[in-house]
């Protein structure tokens, strides 16, 4: 891919543009094919949940969107960009952000230090004044190392640090796991206020009760594919079945 392709960076002002496709996507850690075929989109302003019991492959399609598995066929077009053939650093450029299951946040610094660590990777991030904002939590704990915060406040701070890079879409995995319902709550509403800003969010979660208000549409997988779409308008009706699929 041409230095050009891969410096591509600017985003198209239509709302409702596609922001990410997924086209008959395969990954694979050594010999183990975890992805078969998966196929979804995300345009522009959506949140998105990718729904389904352990194992169907969930975490592993936001790796593989990142570029963090072993091997990936298919294709993956962020923005118009196509980015199968990109290098793992390189992808951040296009405005994505990725919160990991395991948070990464440094535990020997305190949340301030990890704020300003983030190199910012396009225009647009947040400031620390519009973070503490939305995170009040932080602001009161902003002298306090990583080691000490709860765990609600390491996933917030994993949250904010992205914010500050200038990521216009969050690939967000099981962000509530484990956590209080007070912490929960106020995740959600942080959602709400990052969708208002016009933020497009991919959101790998378990807790169903959480996702089902905050997202567009609903991603179902199973055994390492997407089987159902469900949109928030068709959800009270398929409810149930939705549960079926889940175990819940």
């Amino acid at each position: 891919m041409s230095q050009a392709a891969e410096n591509v960076t600017e985003y198209h002002d239509l709302d409702g543009a596609e922001m990410l496709r997924v086209s008959d996507l395969h990954a694979f850690y050594g010999e183990s094919h975890i992805l078969h075929g998966v196929d979804f989109d995300v345009r522009r302003g959506e949140l998105v949940t990718l729904l389904g019991r352990n194992g169907a492959g969930r975490s592993t399609t936001l790796k593989a969107i990142m570029n963090m598995v072993g091997h990936r066929t298919g294709s993956i077009v962020i923005n118009g960009t196509e980015t199968l053939a990109m290098k793992p650093h390189r992808i951040p450029r296009l405005g994505i952000g990725y919160c990991p299951e395991e948070r990464g946040i440094f535990s020997s610094l305190d949340v301030e230090e990890n704020l300003l660590l983030p190199p910012t990777v396009r225009s647009g991030g947040m400031g620390i004044d519009e973070i503490y904002a939305m995170f009040p939590n932080l602001y009161e704990r902003r002298r306090s190392q990583g080691t000490r915060l709860s765990g609600g406040e390491q996933q917030m701070l994993a949250m904010a640090r992205i914010l500050r890079t200038g990521a216009r879409m969050l690939l967000l995995d099981e962000i509530t796991e484990g956590l209080a319902p007070v912490i929960v709550q106020a995740l959600g509403e942080v959602l709400v206020k990052l969708k208002e800003r016009g933020m497009t969010i991919v959101l790998v979660e378990q807790n169903f009760r959480f996702a089902a208000p905050l997202a567009d549409r609903h991603f179902v997988m199973e055994h390492g594919r997407i089987i159902e779409q469900i949109s928030a308008a068709e959800l009270p009706s398929r409810r149930e079945h939705l549960n079926s699929l889940l175990g819940v």
